[in-house]
């Protein structure tokens, strides 16, 4: 049996609530988007380039998406050490461009369980904590921020590999 992207049941995002809470409600909203715009496709469909030469997959999306989660909350706000899931020196760009269909499944898995890990890591702390990378110094407050500006620019390419995959638009 093939497996396919499950369906999402995509959270809303709140209209009205407090500054932590609308953060983390549009962040969930956009995680889930990606996840939406990937429903019902096969592995092979999810590893579809838009066109030649780029490289950018809807599978490609999601794992580029797992290491940018990992890299902001819990590398580099936390302090975590630990390993990226795609990108290596070797490979910088590997999340896109060293794809296995077979494996589709499983990378969602780790991409739903990253955000798990990210949410946990981050739920105690304040938004206006800070780290200081090689970067400067960030807040907690601006990651949140700039992860729901990297998930509605990934969802719009997302918007576009769907349909040429399979003719599929949505919101």
């Amino acid at each position: 049996m093939t497996w396919t992207a499950p369906t999402i049941e995509r959270r809303e995002f709140p209209t009205v609530a407090g500054e932590r809470e609308m953060l983390q409600g549009w962040l969930d909203f956009h995680r889930d988007t990606l996840l939406t715009k990937c429903t019902g496709l096969t592995g092979e469909q999810l590893a579809q380039a838009s066109s030649a030469p780029s490289t950018l997959t809807l599978l490609g999306l999601v794992r580029h998406m797992t290491d940018v989660e990992r890299t902001w909350f819990r590398k580099r706000f936390v302090g975590e050490q630990i390993g990226d899931h795609y990108f290596t020196e070797e490979h910088p760009d590997a999340d896109f461009d060293v794809l296995d269909p077979a494996a589709a499944e499983a990378q969602f898995a780790a991409f739903r369980a990253e955000i798990e890990a990210c949410d946990k890591a981050v739920a105690d702390r304040g938004l206006d904590e800070t780290f200081t990378g090689s970067r400067g110094t960030r807040s907690l407050r601006w990651i949140y921020v700039h992860m729901i500006e990297e998930y509605a620019r990934h969802n719009g390419h997302a918007d576009l590999l769907r349909e040429r995959i399979d003719g599929v638009t949505g919101d």
